[in-house]
């Protein structure tokens, strides 16, 4: 068996540990952070309820159907900040204080590093509440998702959040060229709440382009939920969703060479 399939896994356990003991010091905001993101999503399930008291149907989903696409949407979010919210709006601060200089001598894949350094345990609690909500509204719809549903599910919410972590791991990286990017970091972080609105809600054009093929929050959410439902009538978009997973990280992973090779360190 070959050293690094065994240093790797090893290596993540480790941080995993670190990750523990860093959010058992500080009980109450491991605490209070769980409860805030309960209460937004919360919000976000009572603003859905407000708006189906006036209609029976958005763009063609029902009140169940959308709580179920909300449900999705913040599950993959939490997974999302779970393993690598946190590292990646760090990246900015390893380069301008020079903790990067030290990342890259040590042994061990820099990218891989910087991506698992810390996990976020509260989200992993915040997460198995949006499943509580997916049951809930696959119940409420009548609908027993077969097992290959389930499996294209967790499947294609995997590409999800492997565009998601390309996108951010490459606007993060524009802070080799301005030391600081928390605010690009940030501020696509705030579009995943584009992904608890429903598809045929985007009007046609450049609009629902962008946000198909460019940045495609359309997809991240709506696809899986699709799946789930058991209403993905083409594998097209499946299809687009697994592409663009790999597109995004080959397009970040050759950016994040380039910007390496231009490095001069935080001393220099």
């Amino acid at each position: 068996m070959p050293s690094w399939w065994r240093r790797y896994p090893a290596l993540f356990v480790a941080l995993w540990r670190y990750s523990i003991t860093r959010e058992m010091q500080f009980k109450t905001n491991f605490i209070l952070w769980i409860i805030v993101e309960g209460l937004w999503f919360a919000l976000q399930i009572g603003f859905m309820s407000v708006v189906y008291s006036h209609t029976e149907a958005i763009a063609g989903w029902s009140r169940w159907q959308v709580i179920l696409l909300v449900g999705c949407s913040h599950f993959i979010q939490q997974i999302f900040t779970a393993f690598f919210l946190t590292n990646l709006s760090d990246i900015s601060e390893h380069i301008r204080t020079g903790r990067l200089d030290f990342m890259l001598l040590l042994p061990v894949n820099t990218r891989f590093l910087i991506s698992f350094r810390k996990v976020d345990l509260g989200a992993f609690i915040n997460a198995a509440s949006a499943v509580g909500v997916i049951i809930w509204a696959l119940r409420n719809l009548g609908h027993v998702p077969r097992p290959t549903e389930i499996l294209g599910f967790l499947l294609l919410s995997g590409a999800g959040l492997a565009i998601h972590y390309s996108l951010m791991f490459l606007l993060a990286s524009v802070a080799f060229f301005t030391v600081r990017a928390q605010g690009i970091v940030w501020g696509y972080y705030n579009l995943f709440n584009l992904a608890r609105i429903p598809e045929g809600a985007f009007p046609p054009g450049i609009y629902r382009r962008v946000f198909t093929f460019v940045l495609p929050m359309i997809l991240v959410s709506n696809v899986p939920s699709q799946v789930l439902l058991g209403t993905l009538h083409s594998p097209f978009n499946a299809f687009v969703l697994t592409a663009l997973s790999l597109v995004t990280f080959l397009i970040s992973e050759a950016v994040w060479r380039f910007c390496l090779r231009r490095y001069s360190s935080a001393s220099a």
